[in-house]
C-alpha cells in the first residue's frame, strides 16, 4: 500500500520525538553521572549504558561529554529571544530583554542551577566553550529585538542592549556562584540590570 504523504508526515513526526526523548535522556543521564562521579571520572561508555544506547548512538547526538552540559547553555539564548518576541508592545527593550531573562530562569530551580553552574566550572574546556556561548546568546537577543524593533536607526542602540543584557547575565551568574545561591538568581539580575538602567539614566541627567 502506498504512503500518502500524512503518513510520511506522522512518520517523520514519530522520528523527531524519538530522537528529542534520546537526547533528553542521554543529558538527564549524564547530567546525573557528572554530579556523583564528576565529568573526568565519567566515561562515555557510562553515559551510553544509562541511557540505553550504543557508544555510537552517542555520537549521533554528542561529539563529546562536554557537549552534554553545552547543550544546556546553547538552548537559553533560544528561549530568550522566543519570550523577548512575546513580550508586551508596552516594554523597551531593556525591560522585554531583562524580563525574558527573569522568566527562563525563574523555569530553574535553584539547586539545579547551583549544581550546573559547579560543574560547569569543574571543566576548563566547558568553560572556555561557555564564553563562546555568549556571543551566540546575544547575536540571538539582537535578533529579536530587531524583529521587534525593526526600525534601522535603532540597530546600534539595540545591538548595545544585547550587549549590556549579556554582561548583565554574566555578573548576576558570578555573584550567584559566590554566594553560592544565597539569593535566588532573579533577585539578582534584577538587581544587575536595574544598575544598568540606574546608571544610564544618571548620565543623561548629567548632559
Amino acid at each position: 500500500m502506498k504512503k500518502t504523504e500524512r503518513d510520511v508526515q506522522a512518520g517523520d513526526g514519530l522520528r523527531e520525538r524519538k530522537k528529542r526523548e534520546t537526547k533528553k535522556r542521554i543529558t538527564e543521564k549524564g547530567i546525573a553521572l557528572f554530579v556523583q562521579k564528576g565529568i573526568d571520572h565519567t566515561t562515555l561508555d557510562e553515559i551510553a549504558a544509562a541511557a540505553g544506547i550504543s557508544r555510537r548512538t552517542f555520537f549521533y547526538y554528542f561529539t563529546s561529554k562536554d557537549e552534554i552540559l553545552l547543550s544546556l547553555q546553547s538552548g537559553i539564548g533560544e528561549m530568550l529571544a522566543d519570550a523577548v518576541r512575546k513580550a508586551p508592545a508596552t516594554s523597551t527593550p531593556i525591560d522585554a530583554v531583562r524580563d525574558a531573562v527573569v522568566s527562563v530562569c525563574n523555569a530553574i530551580p535553584t539547586d539545579d542551577m547551583i549544581e550546573m553552574d559547579r560543574l560547569m566550572r569543574t571543566s576548563p574546556s566547558v568553560q572556555a566553550r561557555k564564553q563562546i556561548s555568549y556571543v551566540q546568546q546575544e547575536l540571538e537577543i539582537y535578533d529579536a529585538l530587531r524583529e521587534r524593533w525593526p526600525e534601522p536607526e535603532r540597530s546600534t542602540a539595540l545591538r548595545v542592549v544585547a550587549m549590556v543584557s549579556v554582561g548583565a547575565m554574566r555578573i548576576a551568574g558570578d555573584i550567584f556562584n559566590q554566594e553560592k545561591g544565597a539569593r535566588p538568581m532573579a533577585e539578582l539580575l534584577q538587581e544587575a540590570f536595574g544598575s544598568v538602567v540606574r546608571e544610564v539614566q544618571s548620565g543623561s541627567t548629567h548632559e
